[in-house]
């Protein structure tokens, strides 16, 4: 959908969309427009349950075309991200209603310290973000399954100042988008070789993209990577990407995704009911993708590194087994308890080699990595786990700012200690009771005293319902979150 901004004004065509505060008290365009059209807007209100409470709407017909009246509340704070979600809202009451192209009368009435031309900006990206589809492989959609409202305008003083806004919030969405896509496409179109070679787009956007294959990762010592990879007829790979927008010579920061574009759970079977789910267990990587075209298309002036980790685990003759030892590029070995605790073996070695050759300031992982994060937090907040207390408030700072949920948790050596191996220098799954947090410190072992923060977003990455700001499917969660922290923490000023 295209989002554009024009000075306050009614429109003549297309739908139109008035604030109203409660106790239906119109603001002056709408006063203005009841009494051209003889009060049908107050008679509409009068007429219904609409009283104005905050993101309540009613839609009606006039003579001058479709009217939405939106409730803004008594007192309300309008700030950013109540815009993002009215944005969103209105997307999703218009998208199939027949109409092309809506205006939004955005009139400042707003006690939020926030600009109204910032304000407006976020209703834009809010209906934007709610405007996503993935709907490439529906060949047979009816006409009233397809999205009519291709067009909003949002009409505000200072109209260009809200366009400059936006396009930065655009340059995030696209970030987003791309996340979602990745989660969304079937595991047969988008495997480890197809994954880098869609990364490799990100040139033209300025990121620097380098894809290691077996060969090199052999050389590296990715015994832990490469053997989830062993069942699978595709080739593991290794992507790495460079957006150096800061300072010359200064240390990057560092973003780590895992990317299982597909796990049957390998020799430990996975049931089968739900398996389809598991296309998007390569979900930190889209995500850390994401973040990545995000920064570049925003110009960020910060150097940042993004690593992900691209397997299937799949069952074969020569998939990796229980009770198989193998050699992380640490040096450190594993033992082999469940073949379907692979995600962690691929994060061992992508941080261990992010750190060894970049030294960054902090590192970041994302990873769909256990189903016991689902059940401790289920969908609404991200379980994250940190060994630096500074990088904890400011990813919680980040993700309030956005409205993504985090939720910290914990470490020890209580938790660590369990995942010690008879045989070997550790073991690759714990025991069952707090496997979110064994899994997490099995991490820890692989950054040494590098800041670092891992975040368990097994139950974010998809979504079986609508939001406000994301349509059921893959959410891109956490784009936003982390493109928020970098802007505010690591930019060069």
């Amino acid at each position: 959908m295209q989002i554009g901004f024009n000075k306050l004004m009614l429109a003549k065509t297309g739908a139109l969309v008035l604030g109203v505060l409660d106790k239906r008290q119109l603001l002056p365009f709408g006063e203005d427009l009841n009494d051209n059209l003889g009060g049908v807007l107050v008679s509409a209100m009068k007429g219904s349950q609409f009283t104005g409470a905050a993101h309540q709407s009613l839609m009606l017909f006039s003579p001058q075309g479709r009217i939405v009246l939106y409730g803004l509340g008594n007192g309300t704070v309008v700030d950013a991200k109540w815009c993002e979600d009215a944005g969103g809202k209105i997307t999703a009451l218009l998208s199939h209603s027949g109409e092309k192209m809506v205006t939004v009368i955005f009139e400042d009435h707003s006690n939020s310290k926030e600009d109204i031309e910032q304000r407006a900006a976020h209703l834009g990206y809010g209906a934007l973000l709610r405007s996503y589809k993935f709907d490439k492989y529906k060949t047979k959609l009816k006409s009233d399954q397809k999205p009519t409202l291709v067009n909003m305008k949002i009409s505000v003083d200072k109209h260009l100042k809200a366009a400059k806004h936006f396009q930065e919030l655009n340059a995030v969405a696209d970030g987003v988008f791309l996340a979602r896509d990745l989660v969304a496409e079937p595991p047969n179109v988008l495997f480890p070789a197809s994954f880098a070679k869609r990364l490799e787009n990100l040139k033209q956007d300025g990121v620097k993209v380098e894809v290691l294959g077996e060969k090199e990762m052999t050389k590296l010592g990715m015994g832990a990577l490469l053997g989830v990879g062993y069942g699978s007829s595709r080739e593991s790979k290794l992507v790495v990407m460079r957006w150096n927008g800061g300072k010359r010579g200064e240390k990057p920061i560092a973003f780590v995704g895992k990317g299982v574009c597909f796990d049957t759970g390998g020799i430990s079977l996975k049931p089968a009911s739900g398996m389809e789910d598991m296309k998007w267990d390569m979900g930190g990587a889209a995500v850390v993708s994401g973040l990545m075209k995000a920064l570049a298309g925003r110009n960020a002036k910060a150097n940042v590194v993004g690593v992900v980790g691209l397997v299937e685990n799949m069952p074969d003759g020569n998939a990796q087994r229980p009770g198989d030892v193998v050699t992380s590029m640490s040096g450190q070995t594993i033992e082999i308890i469940n073949t379907d605790a692979e995600g962690r073996l691929v994060l061992a070695d992508a941080l261990w080699y992010t750190n060894q050759r970049f030294k960054p300031k902090f590192m970041i992982d994302l990873a769909t990595l256990t189903g016991a994060m689902l059940v401790a937090l289920g969908q609404v907040n991200c379980g994250y786990f940190s060994n630096d207390d500074n990088l904890a408030s400011q990813l919680d700072e980040a993700a309030s700012i956005v409205g993504e949920g985090v939720w910290r948790m914990p470490l020890g050596s209580e938790y660590n200690k369990m995942m010690d191996s008879d045989i070997a220098d550790m073991k690759n799954a714990g025991p069952r009771f707090g496997g979110s947090i064994t899994a997490a410190c099995f991490l820890e072992r692989f950054v040494e005293k590098c800041s670092w923060s891992h975040m368990d977003i097994a139950g974010m990455a998809w979504s079986s319902k609508d939001t406000p700001t994301v349509p059921k499917g893959g959410t891109g969660w956490g784009v936003r979150t982390l493109n928020q922290l970098v802007k505010a923490e690591y930019e060069a000023r």
